[in-house]
């Protein structure tokens, strides 16, 4: 990339070293053949837009991003461009939860439609930008499409179980909320790939179970649900770190209801 650099040029000409500003290159050789493929379908208009975005996404993500998302977040867009302009938008069915669930990567999905409109003239519905978060999250768990899905749902479950045991509405935009989110981002992601967490020091376990009571009793029906639903018991370790998450969300949000 650089300013000046193809004016004039047509295909075939040789480019002015002098005016390079940026050069971009992949080490993946999985990716390697599939980005070239990609390269040959799909305007270079768009292939930038998802650099940008994908720019962006790393500049305020934490984490690092798999390559594959060169791959799957530009054929997405592409893709998603041509169907809207043929009239078929498809609705996000999971556009609430992540909204609420993956608030970060949310706000590069809207980045993302205001690039998309601002540098290709196409104005994208907000469903995109959930979508467009899909691809981002599983760039950084490195997980496929569908359990990304499945994910957001045991997270949506486990977040109603915890609100409507102790009948609170949660304070989105507290760390503590935050925490427990991501928490449940990574917990909901060894369920499905069926990665038990060993329990270590059960003394532990046993102090919290019984400081933390309310909190445990919380976590008890997350189990029985994780047991009935998705056949994963949870381990005292993993029992340890919800009440945990837990009894901080209710200390939390017991002390805001003080206050008022």
């Amino acid at each position: 990339m650089g300013r000046g650099i193809a004016f004039k040029k047509k295909e075939g000409d040789f480019v002015d070293q002098t005016l390079i500003e940026k050069q971009f290159s992949l080490t993946n050789n999985e990716i390697l053949p599939k980005f070239a493929e990609l390269l040959s379908e799909i305007p270079l208009s768009v292939i930038s837009v998802s650099e940008i975005i994908i720019n962006q996404a790393k500049s305020q993500l934490d984490g690092k991003l798999q390559d594959s998302i060169y791959i799957s977040l530009t054929d997405h867009i592409h893709f998603a461009i041509e169907r809207h302009k043929q009239g078929f938008d498809i609705p996000n069915g999971f556009l609430w939860e992540i909204k609420k669930l993956y608030n970060k990567e949310f706000k590069i999905g809207l980045f993302a439609l205001e690039t998309i409109k601002q540098r290709l003239n196409v104005i994208l519905p907000e469903d995109e930008a959930g979508f467009i978060t899909f691809h981002i999250i599983n760039a950084q768990l490195n997980d496929t499409m569908p359990n990304i899905v499945t994910m957001t749902k045991i997270m949506r479950e486990i977040l109603n179980i915890v609100k409507y045991h102790f009948k609170f509405e949660y304070d989105e935009d507290s760390l503590t909320y935050q925490r427990f989110v991501t928490h449940l981002k990574f917990f909901s992601q060894r369920i499905l790939n069926n990665n038990f967490v060993a329990s270590q020091d059960i003394s532990l376990y046993e102090i919290v179970k019984e400081k933390y009571h309310q909190a445990y009793l919380c976590t008890k029906r997350i189990d029985l649900h994780l047991i009935q639903q998705y056949a994963h018991p949870l381990t005292d370790d993993e029992s340890l770190y919800l009440t945990i998450h837990i009894e901080r969300l209710r200390n939390e949000l017991q002390i805001m209801a003080v206050s008022e």
